[in-house]
């Protein structure tokens, strides 16, 4: 039987504030945890339609993302089903509308992954900094709980690292 292709890639820029904040959690998981060879963690940055052939391969794709939501900073969500295209189309930051078409076209190809967005409110997307502001940057093992919660709910193994830096650092 041949095992799903699961991808855990986290969007955004990192020298935009808390915009960076899904490739922050992907450096984070990164560093802490082995994954088996069928997930794939990727720092898709600002890439949008060049992560077309990422999101194409993956089975399973869960998406980690500052977005505005209509919550207070630090709130975190989680997104599937039909919420996942009517929240990207509000294009709440500028590498949504790239990631929208990235989507659609995967629409168009047939090869739509099953997709969850793992989020936070942001407090500042619009300040140039490598720094997460603190409430957001205090979300980020939370979110590395939710994603560790949904590799349990496709039944895929994931193994902390001996040497795991649990210190929170940016790289």
């Amino acid at each position: 039987m041949e095992q799903s292709q699961i991808t855990i890639l986290g969007v955004g820029s990192i020298l935009m504030t808390d915009e960076g904040f899904g490739v922050r959690v992907i450096q984070a998981l990164d560093r802490r945890f082995d994954f088996p060879e069928n997930v794939s963690v990727v720092d898709g940055g600002v890439l949008g339609l060049n992560l077309l052939s990422v999101m194409a391969e993956a089975d399973h794709l869960i998406v980690i993302d500052a977005i505005r939501n209509h919550g207070a900073p630090g709130d975190l969500f989680r997104l599937s089903g039909d919420a996942v295209p009517e929240r990207i189309r509000a294009k709440n930051s500028l590498h949504q509308v790239d990631f929208l078409e990235t989507f659609t076209l995967c629409q168009v190809m047939e090869k739509v992954p099953e997709t969850v967005i793992l989020g936070v409110q942001p407090m500042d997307i619009d300040t140039l900094s490598v720094d997460l502001t603190d409430v957001v940057r205090g979300q980020i093992d939370p979110v590395i709980d939710m994603v560790l919660a949904e590799l349990d709910r496709l039944g895929i193994a994931y193994a902390k690292k001996p040497a795991a830096d649990d210190s929170g650092e940016i790289d």
